[in-house]
């Protein structure tokens, strides 16, 4: 058992290639999307 396959994510599977690729874009993603939320509503752009 890697330790990927550990803590929350306690499922066959979860240290796989396609689980961890999902996993990273939702999270960069989240953030991304929060950073551009944060700078439109600090200043006036657009």
């Amino acid at each position: 058992m890697s330790d990927l396959n550990r803590g929350i994510m306690k499922f066959d599977g979860a240290d796989s290639p396609k689980v961890v690729t999902i996993s990273t874009v939702l999270v960069l993603g989240s953030i991304a999307a929060l950073i551009i939320w944060a700078l439109s509503s600090a200043y006036a752009v657009g």
